[in-house]
């Protein structure tokens, strides 16, 4: 085990000797000195782990001692010691960033503890995660081998994705291998959970059945306009769900979570199927059928999210809320974002406002093309990085501070996930086939193997039939679609990118957030 090396400063360093010797006896190499002069010389010749400064001290005192320590040497983890209980110095010693704050008299194990939390804690926190991961393996097993209902499901996942973010912060080691394997073996069941219910989801109106995309503004979003309050609903393209819970943290500073659902995306998990589902309320199907002017399939070159504003129009009129004030906003740059942002008093006096940000589909695909961003988004838990830290510099989040001290009420959700995709699938199909890597939708697909969801008859998947011989097929798991020409150079290019269309827990399964600002 690593020695670790502790300067202890204090002008009553001799009466410190047991706590010391304690300390030694525990594998710590402890240097005492009597003065923050002192500490300052022996912080520039040596190299310590921590320090233990008495704020109290003649001449120089521990807070001037730890402005200079900390100008030197920033990282250093400082513990200031003191007799007195003073808010002021308490305040003073948290705003120069020390690692802990003890008050006198200590007592040995207050101390080691101390130490253990500065020092240990990555060690102690990776074993404790890796030990409660071990003892918790077995029972999510059985519950993927067990898991009957949608309501398992969303159990299992919202485990796995507590685990993954757990294992990851923790630093576990080869915990990591061993979680993704479970996460392989919960995607192929769930995946075959999908193929034997998503249809009659769809066709049995009594059966029972998870949120879907096109239910969703009905039942999550129309019923808080009946407050008479301003409604925020902001939707966050391709955001899966372990997404949302490493930005939840930074959301619940200003916002009471009331409710954090998961609900179903719709097949295909695309933006042009799922995204247009949420705003007219309709199965693509449905809107083939009932909005043609507004519908734009496979077959069409031009964007397929360009009406969107319309058919949010359009099912507000269906369900009786014509009146409703409404505006609709999509973001795709920085300065859209900061143009809201600044019409957002106005915005207030709206009784519903649709936001949808861009960035993180275009930050997936960008990973896909843009070979500096493969490395910074490398796996699941870069990926999750990068989100993050563009929701804490982006717009969006200035205008979420906003709006937690204004009488509101908002609801953040996605239009569906997204899956880090590794294993090719050899399809053949005509020029006409559609380019997604998830679903492929044509009239004269072939495959060899059984790692995809045929949908011969489209109409009982929700989707439209552009010709008579017209079939979906969707990707399972962690699959990818590739033609046979030029398979290696297609699949090195594809393998290990994020994708979207196809059945997995990432894309199909996505988060249904309501806030209430905690400064309203």
């Amino acid at each position: 085990m690593q020695r670790y090396s502790i300067l202890w400063a204090d002008d009553e360093i001799d009466l410190l000797k047991p706590h010391i010797l304690f300390l030694e006896q525990k594998g710590y190499d402890v240097t005492p000195v009597n003065s923050g002069a002192d500490a300052i010389d022996k912080v520039a010749e040596n190299n310590y782990d921590v320090i233990f400064l008495d704020e109290n001290m003649p001449g120089m005192t521990g807070l001037e001692t730890l402005a200079y320590i900390k100008s030197q040497k920033p990282a250093l983890p400082v513990v200031m010691i003191t007799k007195s209980e003073e808010e002021h110095i308490m305040e003073d010693a948290i705003g120069s960033k020390i690692a802990d704050y003890l008050i006198k008299p200590l007592n040995p194990n207050q101390i080691l503890l101390s130490v253990k939390k500065i020092l240990d804690n990555k060690r102690l926190v990776s074993e404790k995660t890796n030990l409660n991961y071990q003892q918790e393996f077995r029972n999510i097993s059985m519950q993927v081998g067990d898991a009957r209902s949608w309501e398992e499901w969303v159990d299992i996942y919202r485990k796995l994705v507590y685990w993954e973010l757990e294992i990851g912060s923790a630093e576990a080691g080869g915990m990591g291998e061993v979680f993704g394997m479970q996460k392989d073996e919960a995607n192929l069941a769930f995946s075959k959970f999908i193929a034997n219910n998503y249809e009659d989801w769809l066709n049995e109106p009594k059966g029972e059945k998870p949120l879907l995309s096109h239910q969703l503004m009905k039942k999550a979003v129309f019923p808080l306009l009946k407050e008479n309050k301003p409604v925020f609903f902001i939707v966050i393209d391709n955001l899966r769900y372990d997404q949302w819970k490493s930005m939840a943290p930074l959301v619940s500073e200003y916002f009471n979570i009331e409710s954090e659902e998961i609900y179903f995306s719709i097949l295909p998990t695309t933006t042009g199927f799922a995204r247009n589902a949420i705003f007219s309320g309709l199965l693509p199907s449905q809107m083939a059928k009932q909005h043609p002017d507004l519908w734009v399939g496979d077959d069409d070159d031009e964007s397929k999210n360009q009406y969107e504003d319309k058919f949010l129009e359009r099912q507000l009129k269906k369900n009786g809320i014509a009146n409703t004030k409404f505006s609709y906003n999509k973001i795709i740059h920085n300065t859209q974002g900061k143009s809201v942002n600044d019409n957002l008093n106005n915005l207030l006096r709206n009784d519903l406002n649709v936001v949808v940000y861009n960035f993180v589909d275009m930050l997936s695909h960008a990973r896909t093309e843009v070979e500096m961003l493969k490395e910074l988004a490398s796996d699941e838990a870069a990926y999750r990085s990068l989100s993050y830290s563009w929701f804490l510099h982006s717009p969006l989040f200035d205008m979420l501070k906003r709006l937690s001290e204004k009488d509101c009420r908002v609801v953040i959700t996605t239009d569906h996930g997204t899956i880090r995709v590794r294993k090719p699938f050899k399809i053949i199909g005509d020029r006409n086939v559609n380019t997604n890597l998830r679903y492929k939708q044509g009239k004269n697909l072939n495959w060899d193997g059984n790692h995809l969801l045929e949908a011969r008859q489209p109409e009982r998947m929700g989707l439209p039939r552009i010709n008579v011989s017209t079939a979906y097929v969707f990707a399972m798991e962690d699959y990818f679609f590739a033609y046979p020409n030029n398979y290696n150079y297609y699949v090195n290019y594809y393998r290990d990118t994020f994708q979207h269309g196809g059945i997995s827990m990432e894309e199909m399964m996505v988060p249904l957030v309501s806030l209430r600002g905690k400064g309203s």
